[in-house]
């Protein structure tokens, strides 16, 4: 029985040969189909043309990216935009690097256009973010300011806004819908951070309606951020990660926990893996935290 099964694995020379080259052919087009499939396609020169329907469709899943991660997104400056708020608004590396380019000048934008103009965001990414933007009032009404008079009336305007780090309690009393609690409040959430980093933060203290942040923002913003030591989230102590605002005491527990189990966290987004983290809260978190 052994004999006859050999015999069917027995080939000459001319049948051996015949075979490798079957197998050489199959590897070669193997080879080829997998390259083909994973070029990048439409290149010239390193830069990727993609038709507004993909780039349209690329922007549409960033938006759902930022949904999943629970991000929920507030009326902002897009000013002040962070290299991580860029992130998780879905803009590229290189749009973000334009308008930190362009903020190095002195220079501000203005509004939604001077914005893509500036970034160079495409135009279906725009249409998602506008809606957001919050741009001081003075800038939304210079058309209307004779030429011989505006630089006078924005410089007036301009100089209303007030840091939002250095007022009183009582100066918050002169926005509608702020009394003595809620001005209260304000100072503490602020002294409890060591001041605010970003204008967003306002929308952070409890029982402040967005209506009333948005009137409060257009009298005061963060014009000097305060210097602030990050925490080492790979080094910190239960009490020292727990001190932030944003992270209870219990899941500073779980962060030291997570961090015993699986060895150093290098990013930001390896923190969304422990159950009961702020996702929601995780840009601001960014700007306290070192890996």
């Amino acid at each position: 029985m052994l004999k006859k099964i050999k015999s069917h694995f027995k080939f000459n020379k001319r049948e051996r040969s015949g075979i490798f080259f079957l197998l050489l052919t199959i590897i070669v087009l193997q080879v080829i189909y997998f390259t083909v499939k994973y070029q990048t396609p439409y290149e010239n020169g390193g830069i990727v043309f993609v038709d507004s329907i993909q780039q349209a469709t690329i922007d549409s899943l960033k938006l759902v990216s930022v949904q999943e991660d629970s991000i929920k997104i507030y009326p902002f400056n897009p000013n002040f935009i962070t290299d991580y708020r860029g992130y998780t608004l879905g803009m590229a590396p290189i749009e973000i690097d334009r308008l930190h380019v362009f903020r190095e000048t002195g220079s501000y934008v203005n509004s939604a256009i001077q914005f893509q103009g500036v970034t160079k965001i495409s135009d279906s990414l725009l249409k998602v973010l506008s809606p957001f933007f919050r741009f001081p009032e003075w800038t939304q009404n210079q058309g209307n300011t004779p030429k011989a008079n505006q630089n006078s009336v924005a410089y007036a305007k301009i100089a209303t806004v007030r840091d939002l780090n250095s007022i009183s309690a009582e100066d918050l009393k002169i926005i509608n819908g702020i009394g003595d609690k809620l001005s209260t409040r304000i100072i503490k959430f602020r002294d409890r951070l060591g001041g605010f980093l970003i204008n967003e933060q306002l929308y952070d203290v409890y029982g402040l309606k967005v209506e009333v942040a948005d009137r409060a923002l257009k009298r005061f913003q963060v014009l000097n951020r305060p210097q602030i030591k990050t925490i080492d989230i790979n080094a910190a102590s239960i009490s020292e990660i727990s001190e932030l605002v944003y992270i209870p005491y219990k899941v500073a527990d779980k962060i030291i926990e997570f961090r015993e189990h699986n060895g150093r966290i290098n990013s930001i987004d390896e923190l969304k893996l422990i159950e009961g983290f702020p996702t929601d809260k995780l840009d601001r978190i960014a700007l306290y935290l070192s890996f």
